[in-house]
């Protein structure tokens, strides 16, 4: 069985496919519907069969990318069919203007045009809508249906059993097609293991962290009334440690004043999003992914062969594996098994200990390593896979991850990206043995102000620290 977020791709794929297919086909229809004021207006098709099939392409891409911005491929359960129909309209529109300016712009610098006239553009407009439309709402009612079979679902708990979390519920409840299964209440008023409107009350609002590890739990909503606002940030900062989705009902919104929140909504009722991070859009997710992509296989290419004579330099120096294999803890506080060139005894893991300056431990060949950063070569094939990124939060180990939870307001937020090769706390000096609080401070910086040129901006003072030598507290 796939994994949700699996599910997810694969629903944000097949819709990709829809919009694309429904555009080209809307295309294809108007020119054939329209051949007639073609040939009365004197047109001709262009001499090269390609040419239609160029532009067919470039309008691909350039209508996944107006869809894209236009926040069309998010997914939101709920989301309201008519916003949906207007940013369709809206998209589509965007895109026939950005096609013609294309298409004369190949004109102009001696391609081949494809002619149109005000005929086949509106009956291209109209039909394009209508085809997307119409693909749209057989995929809605896909989604439905895989839904109710428990496919592509999230695991809810509903904090607050009185009224306002009562009405949370029974709009849910109401609606099986969006895929929530709500596991339970979490209260102070109401006894534990009492049945509200059917579901039990699982523990009270302190159990949270508990309660969620146990029902496994996606998503989290907030449905107090006649609470402090301290109260609800401390329930909201106890169900961040746990990196599930936050969403408030608008009865407690009041009591919120920070601005990373977002509105959506549960069909009828109203929700509010707390501190989406921007790496949440799909889009931004696929920009950063093609970025990580294309430095990771540049990268190995050209690091080919360093890395083979640092495998020849360890196994020379001392017996034992040229790589170092650890659990560590990545994206949604999920385990992977890090890579990295080995730099220390085969025996030093027995110590269970930090590095610290002029560690016994490190080889010779492995503190040359680790000056230079060159000992996180491997992990360009984490990246490569998808278990880490080229920049982001540098992963730590799940007993550390444990302890630092427990001492670090908001720590687990950092973990709602994946673990990076290189990071923002990293190119700032705070790697080693520094600070975790300060490091934990510039990774939910970078978690939540993320943006394409942050990234590029973070790899271009990694490769400036490297080249200059000014790798800070690399030991």
């Amino acid at each position: 069985m796939l994994r949700p977020r699996a599910w997810q791709a694969l629903l944000r794929l097949l819709l990709i496919v829809i919009d694309v297919a429904s555009l080209n086909l809307a295309t294809q229809v108007a020119y054939a519907l329209g051949a007639e004021s073609l040939s009365g207006a004197g047109f001709r098709m262009p001499a090269d069969p390609l040419t239609p099939l160029r532009l067919s392409v470039i309008g691909s891409v350039i209508a996944l990318i107006v869809f894209a911005s236009n926040g069309l491929y998010e997914m939101k359960r709920g989301a309201s069919r008519l916003d949906e129909a207007v940013k369709v309209l809206t998209a589509v529109s965007l895109t026939m203007v950005l096609v013609i300016f294309v298409n004369a712009l190949i004109g102009e610098f001696g391609g081949e045009e494809i002619p149109w006239t005000r005929e086949i553009l509106f009956q291209g407009w109209l039909l394009a809508v209508a085809a997307c439309l119409t693909g749209r709402f057989l995929h809605r009612g896909l989604v439905s249906i895989l839904r109710r079979l428990d496919i592509d679902t999230r695991r809810v708990l509903i904090v607050g059993a009185r009224e306002p979390g009562r009405l949370v519920w029974n709009t849910i409840r109401r609606r099986p097609e969006l895929g929530y299964r709500v596991q339970g209440f979490l209260s102070d008023t109401v006894p534990i293991g009492e049945i509200v409107d059917g579901l039990p009350v699982l523990g009270r609002t302190d159990h949270i962290c508990r309660v969620i590890r146990a029902t496994h739990a996606d998503e989290v909503i907030i449905a107090l009334s006649g609470r402090s606002s301290q109260d609800l940030i401390d329930v909201i900062a106890l169900a961040e440690d746990e990196s599930v989705a936050i969403k408030i009902y608008p009865d407690t919104f009041q009591l919120i004043t920070n601005n990373g929140i977002s509105i959506g909504d549960l069909r009828d009722l109203p929700l509010v999003s707390v501190k989406n991070a921007a790496l949440d859009n799909p889009w931004n997710r696929m920009l950063k992914r093609a970025l990580d992509l294309v430095v990771a296989s540049v990268v190995l290419l050209f690091a080919a062969p360093v890395m083979l004579l640092i495998a020849l330099a360890i196994r020379l120096e001392s017996r034992g594996p040229i790589f170092f294999l650890q659990e560590r803890v990545g994206l949604d506080g999920k385990p992977f098994w890090m890579i990295k060139f080995r730099t220390m005894r085969p025996d030093a893991e027995q110590f269970g200990t930090w590095t610290v300056q002029n560690d016994p431990r490190v080889t010779r060949v492995g503190r040359f390593l680790r000056r230079t950063s060159l000992d996180e070569l491997p992990q360009l094939i984490n990246v490569l896979i998808g278990e880490m990124s080229i920049v982001g939060p540098r992963p730590e180990q799940a007993r550390w991850v444990e302890q630092f939870r427990q001492q670090i307001p908001r720590y687990m937020r950092r973990h709602k990206e994946k673990a990076g090769l290189t990071g923002w706390a990293q190119v700032n000096g705070l790697r080693g043995d520094t600070s975790i609080e300060e490091r934990t401070r510039y990774d939910l910086y970078y978690v939540e102000n993320w943006s394409l040129l942050f990234d590029i901006k973070i790899i271009l003072r990694t490769i400036i620290n490297f080249i200059t030598g000014r790798q800070e507290n690399a030991y």
